[in-house]
């Protein structure tokens, strides 16, 4: 008898190891409780940059110019990118024989993946700890934490350390 804890796990997917190895463990998760994976990728284009019509003569020198067709165009080469990791990421679930769909997104990540965790009320959020240190964590903030601090739902947050290294291949002590 399957216990249906995690039916519905939300996994994000950047194509980093931490998150290829985030879905390798939400993929035994999804085995051990019959669940169904949902692959999600953010991407944003920041346009930081000044956007004009058509760079002219009175733009100052050193600051960037794009121009719209150059906005459209790296949103589209963004777009591709995400949808070939989910596409990876989808075939190593199949190959599981585990059921999976894949979600693209643009946006801001934090936010797209906390409103896609409430909206298609997830059950579980599997996501990699990059393990950042603290002073870049403030300067920059951090996805995996502000998934963890906004997320409807638990969150199982998979740090990647090396195979020698893996709880698993420890025993545990006797008290």
């Amino acid at each position: 008898m399957r216990i249906n804890l995690f039916e519905k796990i939300l996994v994000p997917l950047d194509a980093s190891e931490h998150s290829l190895r985030a879905l390798e463990v939400a993929i035994q998760v999804a085995k051990k409780f019959g669940g169904k994976i949902s692959l999600i990728h953010v991407y944003s284009v920041d346009v930081r940059p000044v956007i004009m019509p058509e760079p002219t003569t009175l733009t100052p020198p050193m600051i960037p110019v794009m121009t719209p067709a150059e906005v459209s165009k790296a949103v589209e080469v963004a777009r591709k990118a995400g949808a070939s990791i989910l596409a990876d990421g989808e075939q190593k679930v199949k190959v599981e024989e585990v059921q999976v769909e894949t979600l693209l997104k643009e946006g801001h990540t934090v936010q797209e993946i906390v409103k896609t965790a409430k909206e298609g009320k997830f059950d579980l959020i599997v996501i990699g700890g990059r393990g950042i240190s603290k002073i870049r964590e403030l300067l920059l903030g951090s996805v995996t934490d502000g998934v963890i601090h906004h997320a409807p739902c638990p969150v199982l947050v998979i740090k990647l350390v090396p195979r020698s290294e893996d709880c698993a291949s420890h025993p545990q002590s006797q008290p």
